[in-house]
């Protein structure tokens, strides 16, 4: 049985979409749930190049969720700082994530031999995240997980995969000890994905990490044809005898641009013209998706859009340029290139090329994240900057919103309540703030259930039952506490707009944000100050005296420095702060609550005095 309580520590995915790094540590193990790249915002990209922030060999192994760049794209760097453990996937999983990080590093080198010899990059010299060949040290730890089968991780230590429906190999993993367990949800399809067979539905878990890419929308129900902006957009333009480029993920997107196409040219809702991939790592993938037929809907037959007339792979970086000639340009057609939110790769020459004539479209398919040229093309700019020059925007910008193979909000709501049991807690990471607190919100309205927007780098211990978590460090300045020992109460479980005062179990805040527990008769038990929050009545057993926190002193054995107590109830909460006060924990701040659209979930910070 283990000594201490486990942690889970958000490294990525927290306050925004990309980046996905989960550290579990169980006593002396760690293992990390996907090593995901930033990408977007440069404040973010810059993260990749930041230490890790525990040792990679410390760490004994990786649960890869699947194999996009923003879950896996730091694995070689993980290897490069001296992983040596074992990196556990789907089959599916593992035939693309060999294809993706080695396109990933030969992009890196590329761009930084371009930008050394061209002299457009701040850092002299331009270096790339990591190398073929660190690429190459770690495929042969890759170890294969079957769908729905348990395998043992050693140590008590348990994992199973269950399809996720987003990307071939694409899975939701469950983490299991005796002590503590967590369901990780990964990036979740939809309930009818194209291609793929359909996700399913893992065991419940008292805590679980959920997505919320799209958790605050659902996507549109077409109202005619679908996929008519793309197909009234091919139209347009070979009529002014312009060209059609489609920036695509490379994995997934590029078989569903593809579907979609060969259905609109067989249905005669787009002229006959030449179609190009133009990307390596797309057409590798496309052979993957041909070779595991076992993972591929009943319904689907991959040649009937994998070997379309007048499809041309451009493979080679000649293939590539030549299509980006002045020849070419008088040549009407449709050219599907990636990367999908056009960060980098083959699409950025096409970009550069074609975005100055008016005779030219780009139809955007997927999720634009902040910061990405995708992004800046959906909001109207009128120049972009490419490698070290500004390109004006002149081509027509149409968005296809009906490709996204991420779940919308009823999608994760669905996936949320067919789980069993039922969560205590649910985190809800890998969104932008808007789209994560709506889907909190949904969630403790509909699911009653307890959530948390965790912060970047937050730490979080967990209780085996989950009805609770203890907040280890959450990255806020508190006087008297360092950095490492500091935590708050949540600003999901400090919210209280909304709670209005007819509702059931509603305790009325009195405004005073340091007035603390009043004891049962009203009178005010004192507060440490801190952390702010409503007033609340309660009973009795919380009348208790204590001190201001303070500088820290050694921590007795099995304690925490802070910690952030929650209920399901009113009795149990009350039981659960007597009893760390009975510890010798005292009280910080006041209490905070939140309505969740049944009743006010409590919050209470407490400290390990010096």
């Amino acid at each position: 049985m283990a000594n201490t309580r486990a942690t889970l520590t958000f490294l990525g995915a927290a306050g925004t979409v990309t980046g996905s790094k989960y550290l579990l540590t169980f006593d002396d193990r760690k293992v990390m749930v996907d090593c995901g790249m930033f990408q977007g915002e440069k404040e973010w990209r810059l993260k990749n190049w930041d230490d890790f922030p525990v040792p990679p060999a410390s760490i004994s192994d990786v649960l890869l969720t699947h194999a996009h760049m923003d879950h896996s794209g730091m694995i070689p760097a993980l290897v490069k700082g001296g992983f040596n453990g074992t990196i556990w996937m789907t089959e599916g999983t593992r035939r693309l994530v060999e294809i993706v990080l080695r396109d990933s590093a030969h992009l890196q080198e590329m761009e930084a031999q371009d930008a050394n010899e061209k002299g457009y990059s701040k850092h002299t010299p331009a270096l790339a995240l990591y190398t073929t060949e660190d690429v190459e040290k770690a495929l042969p730890l890759m170890k294969v997980i079957e769908f729905d089968q348990t395998v043992d991780l050693g140590g008590g230590l348990t994992a199973l995969y269950v399809r996720a429906g987003h990307i071939l190999g694409s899975a939701s993993v469950l983490v299991k000890r005796a002590d503590a367990e967590v369901l990780f949800s990964g990036d979740l399809g939809r309930h009818d994905h194209p291609i793929l067979k359909s996700r399913g539905t893992p065991p419940g878990s008292p805590y679980v990490v959920i997505e919320s890419t799209y958790g605050d929308r659902e996507h549109p129900e077409p109202t005619g044809l679908e996929h008519e902006k793309m197909a009234d957009a091919i139209r347009r333009t070979i009529a002014r005898g312009g060209s059609v480029l489609i920036p695509a993920f490379a994995i997934d997107r590029t078989e569903l641009v593809l579907k979609t196409l060969a259905e609109m040219r067989r249905d005669g809702r787009i002229p006959q013209c030449p179609i190009w991939v133009n990307s390596p790592m797309a057409l590798s993938a496309l052979d993957a998706y041909r070779n595991m037929p076992d993972e591929i809907r009943d319904d689907v037959h991959m040649d009937e859009f994998a070997n379309l007339s007048d499809l041309h792979e451009a493979r080679t970086r000649a293939d590539s340029e030549a299509l980006t000639s002045p020849e070419s340009k008088n040549k009407p057609g449709i050219i599907i290139s990636s990367s999908g939110m056009a960060t980098g790769g083959r699409v950025v020459h096409h970009l550069a090329a074609m975005l100055p004539s008016p005779k030219n479209a780009v139809v955007l398919t997927g999720y634009q994240a902040v910061g990405t040229r995708g992004r800046q093309l959906l909001q109207g700019e009128k120049q972009l900057k490419m490698f070290g020059q500004y390109v004006p925007v002149k081509a027509e910008i149409v968005q296809d919103s009906e490709f996204s193979v991420h779940g919308d909000a009823s999608d994760l709501i669905d996936w949320l309540r067919d789980l069993s049991p039922k969560p205590k807690t649910v985190f809800i990471t890998h969104g932008e703030e808007g789209s994560a607190t709506a889907l909190a919100a949904r969630i403790r309205s509909e699911l009653g259930l307890l959530t948390v927007i965790p912060k970047y780098h937050e730490v979080v211990s967990l209780d085996p039952t989950g009805a609770a978590y203890d907040v280890v460090y959450a990255g806020d300045d508190v006087p008297g506490l360092t950095p490492e020992e500091l935590a708050d109460a949540h600003a999901a479980s400090e919210d209280t707009e909304g709670v209005p005062s007819e509702a059931p179990g509603t305790r009325t805040p009195t405004g005073a944000s340091a007035s603390g527990w009043q004891r049962g008769d009203g009178t005010s038990a004192g507060s440490a100050g801190g952390v702010a929050g409503p007033a609340v009545t309660t009973t009795a057993p919380l009348a208790a005296s204590f001190g201001p926190a303070t500088s820290p002193s050694p921590l007795p054995e099995g304690k925490l420095r802070y910690r952030c107590l929650t209920g399901p109830d009113d009795a149990e909460f009350c039981k659960r702060v007597s009893a760390a006060l009975d510890e010798g924990y005292v009280l910080h701040g006041g209490p905070s609550a939140t309505f969740d659209g049944k009743s006010v979930v409590l919050a209470q910070a407490v400290v390990w005095p010096s």
